[in-house]
């Protein structure tokens, strides 16, 4: 599977050079993924929308 980076302080896709530089805003996912739900770019996991209200430069919503 083919991999894209993402920041999560601008929702934009970056470079994997960027994603390399600041791993703790971006967020590396699989294309073809069906995850769906809020993810944290410092720790990969799965939050609730409470924690993206707190957090709004560290999340990105995945799947829609």
């Amino acid at each position: 599977m083919s991999k894209v980076h993402r920041s999560a302080t601008s929702g934009r896709f970056v470079k994997a050079s960027t994603a390399q530089r600041h791993p703790k805003t971006t967020v590396t996912q699989s294309i073809g993924s069906k995850a769906k739900g809020n993810r944290s770019a410092i720790t990969g996991r799965f939050v609730t929308d409470a924690t993206v209200k707190r957090h709004p430069g560290n999340t990105i919503r995945e799947g829609g």
